[in-house]
Formats: structure tokens, sequence, C-alpha cells
């Protein structure tokens, strides 16, 4: 490792701590899950995390959703961000098609203070949210990255008018660049990104945060 890069490296790891001890804590219930996480799941980097999942609840704070959607629920980490943040009567319907994902996050989310918020479901999202007959307010697609545009189209034609999607990894490790990519899911990312920057539908701006976050508001 060069001296410039290990530098930047030790600039870039400061300035995040200095971020966490600048925001609100996350908690010791969501403390917890991410170090479960870590131990007991593969690839722990697709859980939220402190940053981002103070950035969700404040979010939803501010959005203030009665329905929630969630696709990609992993071990619930987003989940129960959003959860702190949802107004009286407020619900989250959170989605993760593997199946094997269920005996980790289920009890997570069970036993958590917001677990009357939340109602999880194992299954493809793009089969079943159809079926709830239900208009969301907010959507946080964190699912397949092969399918960001399928998801997008779906999510649309059952989110309210004014409604927000967030859209997590859009910049994907910066693989977004590349001229020929070969990969599925950076070509789904690719695909994502070029829809919704062509789509008069609604108004959307991508956040360099962690691995990218895409706002979209349907107009």
């Amino acid at each position: 490792m060069s001296i410039v890069y290990s530098s930047f490296f030790i600039f870039i790891m400061s300035l995040d701590d200095y971020i966490l001890s600048h925001i609100d804590d996350e908690g010791d219930y969501l403390r917890a899950l991410y170090r479960d996480t870590h131990l007991k799941l593969l690839y722990p980097r697709m859980a939220s995390g402190h940053l981002q999942g103070r950035l969700l609840k404040m979010f939803v704070r501010m959005i203030r959703p009665a329905q929630v959607l969630e696709i990609g629920t992993y071990s619930g980490y987003s989940a129960l961000c959003m959860a702190e943040g949802l107004p009286e009567g407020g619900m989250i319907h959170t989605f993760e098609i593997n199946d094997e994902q269920e005996d980790f996050t289920r009890p997570w989310l069970e036993r958590s203070a917001y677990a009357g918020k939340i109602k999880f479901y194992i299954g493809d999202a793009l089969e079943q949210v159809p079926r709830l007959g239900l208009t969301f307010d907010l959507a946080y697609v964190d699912g397949d990255k092969r399918r960001y545009v399928d998801y997008y189209e779906m999510v649309l034609q059952h989110l309210a008018p004014g409604g927000y999607i967030l859209a997590d990894n859009t910049l994907w490790d910066g693989h977004v660049l590349e001229e020929h990519p070969r990969d599925a899911q950076t070509l789904g990312i690719q695909a994502f990104n070029d829809r919704v920057a062509k789509d008069d539908r609604v108004e959307k701006v991508i956040l360099p945060l962690r691995d990218g976050l895409t706002i979209i508001r349907k107009k």
C-alpha cells in the first residue's frame, strides 16, 4: 500500500469516526444486531449501519409515511431504523426473497420495541406486493441489483403521488463508471440509473453516501 493511499484511507476512516460521533446514537439494540450480523451472516456489509440507519429514520420523520415498502430486509437493521421514525399508525412491509434469512431476521424484528410496526414477508416482492392492494408513501429498495428496473416500475405503480423511493447501492463501488461491465449486478444498476435519469415521471438526486443512495420523488 502506498504512503499516499494509506494516508487517504486513514483520513477517510477518521472522517467516518468524526461523523458517527456527531450524530444520534444508534442504540444498544441496533448495535447488538449489527454485531450479530457480522458474526453470523455472509456479506455483513449489506446491513445499513449507523450512519445510513440514522438517515433512513430522518427521512421517515420528514416524509411521515403511513405505509412503507422495503425490498430486501436482510438482517432487519434498516427496517428497524425506519420503524423508529414512523408516525402513529404507520406500518412497514418488508420483503426478503432469501428464505434462509428468516431464522436470523424474524426474531430480531419480533423482539424489538417496534415489532407492531413491521410486517415481515418471505418471498418475491415483485409477485407479492401487487397482491397487498396497498398504496405506499415511501419505498426503500435494497434487493437484487439485477432486478432494480423491475422493482422500480412495480413500485411506481403502487406509490402515491408525491411519494418517495430510496434506492441503495446506486454507485456500486464505482463500477457504474465501467464502460463494458460483464457482471449482471453492475449492468442492473447501470440500467436502473439510466432509466431513472431519463424518467420525467419523477424527480431524482443521487447522494454519494456509502455506496450511493438515490432519492426519487414521484410527481
